[in-house]
């Protein structure tokens, strides 16, 4: 914690300096009151940061109709399902009228009803026995265990499997997947076996993980973006790099370029790059970059919200606006027309012009660097003029997206993990959860369940992703 200045002595200052002062002093109330202003809907702060006592309005627009099912919505309910096990319920065996014996033989199904569940849950044990035998010559034979029955009392392929799925997949912590186990199988298994589980998954992925990467080094349109973890009680960084059908992990020390060209992915690799025009991207060679319009957004409403012009709904309506005509074109599988993209440039350049007569370069105020502090609607504008091309990419190129929304969402399940369980106790920790999370995540978008995926790793099958 900083160390609180000793408050200066006004008496001796003149009247310049007392200026100064003030000036200064309200240039810092102003940071300050900027940065309580912020909040996740006009920045990029999380929702979780926001507080129980601040609601804040989504960026979606409203539909007008009202909540739940819509008039013409097609309910569902549980479906049949073929029975493990029937039970008749018998009749009485005389007629409740005439008290006459009723012919039971002749009594049909007059209605079924069905009741799904699942069964009491118990562990198998396999017992594996080798034999020995002596020929009539005196040769001694002796089978063999399989490769993997090393131990005289071990745990099999789906419990570990299990265990993994419990810890890297649904987040749980160790100590509560372990007593879950012990709850539904009456399996006592420790949390530091659950741990030695997930390092064999993370073995046994290895190569699935690789592939990945190699998958989304070539892919013509990849997202990327990064997020801070805690590891060792240290800050580390989350790096993700996602496509429509492949995510990938990685934990580094550093976030920026020295972490990329560790991992390998984004330098030196030539197609679009979608991200949140974070000042490192723009320093890969090669990429055709593509920004996030959903944070362009939220710092549209802030920049409203402090300066209270008119620009910034503008350029909000039209982002959206665009948006839209970019899914009709979509569907209807059109490109727009040169002459067209150029209306949209046109339009987009008034909208920024507008703003930057509002919000002229400021001269004075240098700060640290030696530069002149500048307003955050002149920074906004700045980078609206300077990336407009990658800004306005998503109507010249209808493949590319809207927003960042791939990798964004790609970040939220390692927030889940250490906003539930906590932070990674060490580093080979973290690295293993990339694996696995790369391979769960990845096959899952290829339509296999996670529990699947671990099961078949297990078995030394692992399943095969596809680019």
């Amino acid at each position: 914690m900083a160390k609180k200045q000793p408050a200066p002595d006004l008496s001796g200052l003149s009247h310049e300096e007392k200026d100064i002062l003030i000036l200064t002093l309200l240039a810092r109330l102003d940071a300050l009151e900027s940065k309580m202003r912020k909040d996740s809907h006009n920045s990029s702060r999380p929702p979780s940061s926001d507080g129980l006592t601040k609601k804040t309005n989504s960026l979606r627009e409203s539909s007008g109709k009202p909540p739940g099912g819509q008039a013409g919505h097609k309910g569902t309910t549980l479906k049949r399902e073929q029975p493990t096990q029937t039970i008749d319920h018998p009749l009485p065996g005389q007629c409740d009228r005439c008290h006459g014996a009723l012919p039971l033989a002749e009594a049909r199904v007059a209605e079924c009803r069905q009741v799904l569940d699942v069964p009491a849950a118990a562990f198998d044990v396999i017992e594996h026995r080798t034999l020995a035998l002596v020929c009539r010559c005196g040769q001694s034979h002796v089978s063999a265990f399989p490769a993997g029955v090393t131990e005289m009392v071990q745990y099999g392929p789906n419990v570990k499997a299990l265990g993994a799925h419990l810890t890297q997949g649904q987040m749980l912590p160790y100590a509560r997947a372990a007593e879950l186990i012990q709850d539904v199988y009456g399996l006592c298994i420790s949390p530091g076996t659950l741990v030695s589980w997930v390092g064999e998954a993370s073995v046994a992925l290895q190569g699935t993980a690789d592939r990945i990467a190699e998958y989304l080094r070539n892919a013509p349109l990849l997202h990327a973006d990064e997020s801070g973890l805690r590891v060792a009680s240290k800050l580390h960084w989350l790096h993700i790099a996602a496509s429509g059908t492949l995510t990938w992990y990685g934990v580094h020390a550093k976030r920026g370029l020295e972490a990329m060209h560790a991992h390998g992915i984004l330098p030196r690799r030539i197609g679009i790059l979608v991200h949140d025009c974070w000042a490192p991207y723009w320093r890969l060679d090669g990429s055709i970059h593509a920004l996030c319009n959903a944070h362009l957004l939220r710092e549209l409403v802030y920049v409203k919200e402090i300066t209270g012009q008119e620009w910034p709904q503008s350029m909000t309506d039209f982002l959206l606006n665009a948006n839209k005509l970019c899914e009709a074109a979509r569907q209807k599988q059109r490109k727009f027309s040169t002459r067209e993209i150029a209306a949209f440039r046109t339009i987009y350049d008034a909208i920024v012009a507008e703003g930057e007569q509002l919000n002229p370069e400021a001269n004075q105020s240098v700060n640290k660097r030696g530069r002149a502090k500048q307003s955050i609607a002149f920074n906004l504008l700045r980078r609206l003029r300077q990336h407009a091309d990658a800004v306005l990419l998503f109507i010249s190129n209808l493949a590319v997206p809207f927003t960042n929304n791939v990798g964004e969402r790609a970040v939220r399940m390692p927030k889940v993990k250490q906003k539930i369980s906590g932070c990674f106790r060490t580093v080979v920790g973290a690295e293993n959860f990339c694996v696995i999370r790369s391979c769960l995540d990845t096959l899952r978008k290829q339509g296999h369940r996670m529990l699947d995926v671990l099961q078949r790793a297990f078995h030394g099958n692992p399943i095969q992703v596809f680019a």
